[in-house]
């Protein structure tokens, strides 16, 4: 059923007056998240969407899939889901760390989700060099020296200590909850980031991480529960 609005020369006609008497079900948005690994993102992320669903269920929908694949499997993975599901979804967030694989693999996701993006389907790449404790720790401070990323943990267990949080481990289920007070914090840091790597690709933009697009997509419906 198209959602257009009807045409003014056509507003008096009988058929039309029966149309405008039935409820016209409008689908929320679709959006599906798919994480290289299957434990840190998807818990943070499971986070996210347990929230937007529950909030929002009219306006979006949003489904989360930690695949443990990486770079260019974890785009056809996330194609793959795209297309053999029910849903049609208009964002498809790919999303992986750098890691040590490949320049070639780490910079072709863009592409392929470039060269696969429709009308219908947008895909996105939504990369952290080396891993997304780079996001995390933008939630704390700025940082633009190029770690390795075993050196982000420590890191983000200082400030979660001085926060009361205990320990940063990778399996943890509730980094959302923690992180969330510093999001805004977290996205203009890693916008900053983002301007000092102009131009460059993602494999060559260390630090840098792009997942502040997709926190920004999402964060209209990341609202405190109105009471």
């Amino acid at each position: 059923m198209s959602l257009k609005p009807p045409k003014k020369s056509d507003l008096n006609k009988t058929w039309m007056k029966k149309r405008l008497d039935r409820a016209i079900k409008i689908q929320p948005e679709y959006q599906l998240i798919v994480a290289e690994g299957k434990n840190t993102e998807p818990a943070y992320f499971g986070a996210i969407q347990e929230i937007v669903n529950r909030q929002y269920p009219q306006k979006v929908q949003l489904n989360v899939s930690g695949e443990g694949k990486n770079t260019i499997s974890l785009f056809e993975q996330a194609k793959m889901l795209a297309q053999d599901s029910s849903n049609i979804y208009r964002h498809v967030w790919v999303v992986y760390d750098t890691d040590d694989f490949s320049v070639d693999h780490i910079d072709r996701v863009l592409r392929l989700c470039q060269e696969n993006s429709t009308e219908e389907t947008q895909f996105h790449d939504i990369w952290s060099n080396q891993c997304i404790e780079l996001w995390f720790l933008l939630h704390f401070s700025f940082m633009h020296s190029d770690l390795h990323r075993r050196e982000y943990w420590p890191k983000l267990s200082e400030y979660m200590k001085k926060l009361g949080a205990g320990e940063y481990e990778k399996n943890r289920k509730d980094m959302y909850q923690i992180l969330r007070p510093y999001m805004e914090r977290a996205i203009e840091n890693a916008k900053k980031l983002d301007a000092l790597n102009e131009g460059k690709t993602a494999s060559q933009a260390a630090p840098g991480t792009k997942v502040y697009e997709l926190i920004e997509k999402l964060k209209p419906y990341l609202e405190e529960e109105r009471q």
